[in-house]
């Protein structure tokens, strides 16, 4: 069980803060996405803190539970909070994200979906991007402007 999932228990839907990590993996100038199984829309491999975990400690772990890479390590991009960062997920959680965004790099490992949190794994350019996720796309933006990805 998860931190947020606990604390769900207490608030139902009401909005809550929540702070994670999300991890860009760039390979061959296209980003590494994810067809998420609760929004059914993409959004780039990521998720919230757990007690006495490290923002580096959750990119390191949700990289691997989502996406079965490793990384040697990971370069903090920025950090992304407030209203822009609002969702309400189709169940009915309401939730305020801050974000760390971090560039996983000396990316290992065979890329497969090892949990139940996506459908799908795929790298896209930034021309040919499918249905994103809010945030996922505002974070997307920002990577292209600031030609992070080319």
């Amino acid at each position: 069980m998860s931190y947020i999932a606990d604390i769900r228990k207490y608030i139902g839907h009401e909005p809550m803060l929540s702070a994670g990590a999300t991890i860009v993996v760039l390979k061959d100038k296209k980003i590494l996405l994810n067809l998420r199984s609760d929004t059914n829309t993409w959004g780039i491999p990521g998720g919230s803190l757990e007690l006495g975990e490290t923002l580096e400690e959750a990119a390191a772990r949700e990289l691997r539970e989502e996406t079965n890479l490793e990384a040697e390590s990971f370069t903090l991009l920025n950090v992304f909070s407030g209203n822009d960062f609002y969702f309400e997920y189709p169940n009915g959680d309401k939730l305020y994200s801050v974000i760390a965004l971090y560039r996983a790099k000396g990316v290992i490992g065979e890329l497969k979906i090892t949990d139940n949190e996506s459908y799908q794994l795929q790298y896209f350019g930034k021309d040919e991007l499918p249905k994103l996720e809010s945030r996922a796309k505002k974070i997307l933006d920002w990577l292209i402007e600031k030609e992070i990805i080319v």
